[in-house]
């Protein structure tokens, strides 16, 4: 009985399948490839592909002032490790500040807290005593001594700033 009722369903899938392919080879194009194909040469003869106009004095004094900004938000920071860039300046700016650029960021500010504080709040965050989840999602693979090295680093953040500060 298993074997007819798998033959039947084979026989069936195969029906399907020789229908499919004779009425408009649905998963090769079909109608839907046409109007593809319409949608492809629409986007070749608009506008969207023709080069970029000029950009006006304003714009360019824009870019530039931008440009600016960018540069001087960046002159005031101070080398950090790799591992702090990759885990917390996107959030806590590269500074610890809590700002980039003059906008208020996503992570509170770092700078001035203590070694003892921070590393206490990371264990907590990575063990969801404090409830964050990206905090818990970036912690969650480092180990103990790495957290020690985060809060010793960003502990020193004024230090550097200090530095940083009396060295111009």
């Amino acid at each position: 009985m298993k074997n007819i009722i798998a033959g039947l369903a084979t026989l069936i899938v195969i029906g399907l399948m020789i229908y499919t392919a004779s009425n408009g080879r649905a998963y090769h194009g079909g109608e839907h490839g046409k109007i593809i194909k319409d949608f492809g040469d629409t986007i070749k003869n608009s506008s969207i592909t023709e080069s970029p106009q000029e950009k006006d004095d304003r714009e360019k004094e824009m870019d530039a002032l931008t440009a600016l900004r960018d540069k001087a938000g960046n002159a005031g920071a101070f080398k950090v490790s790799n591992k702090y860039k990759s885990k917390c300046a996107s959030c806590h700016g590269v500074n610890g500040s809590g700002f980039q650029n003059g906008k208020p960021m996503m992570g509170p500010r770092l700078i001035g807290q203590t070694e003892e504080k921070l590393f206490k709040d990371l264990i907590d965050f990575k063990a969801g005593r404090k409830e964050n989840v990206v905090m818990k999602g970036l912690l969650l693979s480092l180990e103990q001594e790495d957290l020690r090295e985060l809060a010793k680093e960003i502990g020193e953040f004024p230090a550097r700033a200090k530095a940083l500060t009396n060295a111009k």
